[in-house]
Parts: structure tokens; C-alpha cells; sequence
């Protein structure tokens, strides 16, 4: 299926300039932003957080990631770590982590033991993925760091810090992690340029690309990733995870309402009035001016929006340009059963794209 076809059926699909590979089924996982839809609160979108990923357990999907924003109205799983341990408690089998943690805001030391601590009450289920942006603005970045003028290459020592706290105690050893040490934390770079991936090839570790707000430098990461990637004890070869999302709906019009609450939600963060994430709104497109819709397509260019024969060729379509080894479907969608609902089409469908 061309480019051109997938867009005439209501598609919004990108490339992102990669090459073809063969087909193949992959896993599929699930970022959570814990939205706030207006009119809600964050303990209620906490609790549609527990309530989703008990879905998404039972659809097969192989993660359930949370993400650590901050000073945001419509995103509630600042508290990482707090979230996760709920989300843990609740499901039992799918993989639970951080898409991620953000280490400059933290000591790595904390960030062990939190994660420690989630792998000792729930072994072999635990993902930590680690990234260097703030995950807010520069107030809120400010009253957690209280120092913004750190050494920009210090996240790399952190992050060799953060995975030396989950080796083995050794005997004498002055300082560890309790809990941590010892524990089974699997630990991921996150980015969304070419410094994650240099980082993640450097050190072995699988890596996630942030394509589903930020895919303009994808291909070039992925290359240099894969090209540059050195076996560790914790990798034998790369393996590379693209976020994109995905709104599935009964019917390529519902699907396109849904999705227009997070090109509402977008657009009012890059104009500067974050808030809760806004209802839906009929031929939202057509209201777009020229600035709206070029930003618009060009941070949302991996988007997947659809009914289910469309989600279906769409998945097949970016999996095919992509060559991703794993899919972190995110979608903000106001309502909470709608959202549900996306996220089970998708698993349905994905079974007849590979």
C-alpha cells in the first residue's frame, strides 16, 4: 500500500524517510500518560490508568509504560515510580516501567532504590527507561533541579551510576542500593536525537525513540544505533522500540474525532497554554490555519488514525518503513471506555498485520 492510498482512507501515517523492511509480527506495549480530561481529575485518571492496563494485560501487550512529566494539568503520572506501583499491584503478568524516567531531575541513587523496590515486590516484570530531557518547563525544572547549569554530559556517568546500584553487592561495598542491588531491573535509553542512540549502542542497552511527538531525527538514530551498537552483557544485538500513535475507533470518522483531542492538546502545549486534555471536536481539521496544521504534521507525522482495516494497513505500513523491532503505542483520548476501546482494536488487528 502507497503512502498516497493510506491517506485517501483517512490515514495519518508516516514514513519517516526509512527504508522497506519485510514485515513481521512485533510486540506491541502501551505509553500511558495518565491524561486529565477536562471536567476530570488526576485521581480518576490514575484509576483509568489501573483500569487500562488491566485491559491491555489481557489484549497481549508486552509493556505498560508510564512517563514523568511535570507542573502539566493534564498529565498525572508525575510520581513515576508512585504510579507504576499501583499499575504493578494491579496486573500480573505484563511488564511495568518508566518511558521514562528523567535522571537529571534526580540522585541515581533514588532512582535505584524506587525501582529496586518494584522489582523486589514484582520480580522479572520491571522496566526502567532513562532520558535527559526535563519532562517540563524550566520553572518546574528549576524547583526539582535548583541548579539548571549542569554538565551536559554528566547523564551518561549517571546513567552507568543508576545500573551499577542493580549489580550485586559486593563484600565491604560502602554504599548500595536497598533495595536494588541484585535486582532484575531492565534498564533502556530513551531520546529523541541522535545522543540516545549513540548512548544506547554504546552501552548495549535496547533503545525507544520518542517518534510519536518527536520523529524528525528517527532515521538518522536508528541508523546510528544499529550501526554503531556494541554487544553487553545485557544486550546480544539492538533492539529498537518507536513510539507512534495510534487512535482506533469502528469507523475512520470516530477515530478522527478521537484523535482530535490531542492535536488540540498539542497545539495549546506549543502555543504556551497547556491544560487537561480538551473533548473532541467535529472537522477539527478544518479549522487549522496554516501554522496549526504544518506543526501539526510535522511533530504527529507517526500517527496511525483509523478504523480497524485502516489501523491494520497503517500498522503494517510503519512497521514495513520502520523496521522498528517493537511498537510504544501511545493515545491521549478523552474518553476513558473510547480509549479502551482503541487499544483492543489495535491488538485485534495487529494479529492480521504480521
Amino acid at each position: 500500500m502507497s503512502p498516497d492510498s493510506a491517506l485517501d482512507k483517512g490515514q495519518r501515517l508516516a514514513f519517516c524517510g526509512a527504508l522497506p523492511h519485510i514485515v513481521r509480527m512485533i510486540p506491541l506495549s502501551v505509553l500511558d500518560l495518565s491524561p486529565v480530561p477536562e471536567g476530570s481529575t488526576p485521581g480518576q485518571a490514575l484509576r483509568n490508568s489501573i483500569d487500562l492496563a488491566r485491559h491491555a494485560e489481557s489484549f497481549g501487550y508486552a509493556r505498560y509504560w508510564m512517563a514523568e512529566h511535570h507542573n502539566m494539568a493534564g498529565i498525572a503520572s508525575a510520581a513515576t515510580a508512585v504510579a507504576l506501583a499501583h499499575v504493578a499491584v494491579a496486573t500480573s503478568t505484563i511488564r511495568i516501567g518508566a518511558g521514562g524516567i528523567m535522571l537529571p531531575n534526580h540522585a541515581p541513587l533514588m532512582i535505584a532504590e524506587q525501582f529496586g523496590t518494584l522489582a523486589a515486590l514484582h520480580p522479572g516484570r520491571i522496566d526502567l527507561g532513562l532520558g535527559r530531557a526535563p519532562g517540563s518547563d524550566q520553572i518546574a525544572a528549576r524547583a526539582m533541579r535548583r541548579n539548571l547549569s549542569a554538565d551536559v554530559n554528566q547523564f551518561p556517568a549517571d546513567v552507568v551510576e543508576l545500573m551499577n546500584y542493580f549489580r550485586p553487592a559486593e563484600p565491604g561495598q560502602a554504599l548500595r542500593a536497598v533495595p536494588g542491588a541484585g535486582e532484575d531491573v531492565a534498564v533502556w535509553i530513551l531520546g529523541s536525537s541522535t545522543f540516545g542512540a549513540q548512548l544506547a549502542a554504546h552501552l548495549g542497552l535496547p533503545y525507544a525513540f520518542a517518534s510519536h511527538f518527536a520523529p524528525g531525527e528517527m532515521r538518522d538514530a536508528m541508523a546510528i544505533y544499529r550501526e554503531r551498537f556494541r554487544p553487553s552483557e545485557h544486550l546480544a544485538k539492538p533492539h529498537a522500540m518507536l513510539g507512534v500513535n495510534i487512535f482506533a475507533a469502528d469507523t475512520d470518522a470516530e477515530a478522527r474525532l478521537l484523535y482530535s483531542s490531542l492535536q488540540q492538546a498539542f497545539l495549546n502545549l506549543r502555543r504556551g497554554r497547556p491544560g487537561k486534555l480538551p473533548p473532541p471536536v467535529e472537522d477539527f481539521d478544518t479549522r487549522l490555519d496554516r501554522a496549526g496544521r504544518a506543526m501539526l504534521a510535522d511533530a504527529l507525522a507517526c500517527s496511525v488514525v483509523g478504523g480497524p482495516e485502516t489501523v491494520r494497513e497503517g500498522l503494517r505500513a510503519f512497521v514495513a518503513s520502520t523496521g522498528a523491532d517493537e511498537l510504544m503505542v501511545t493515545a491521549q483520548i478523552f474518553d476513558h471506555d473510547a480509549r479502551i476501546r482503541s487499544f483492543e482494536i489495535l491488538a485485534q488487528e495487529a494479529g492480521k498485520a504480521g
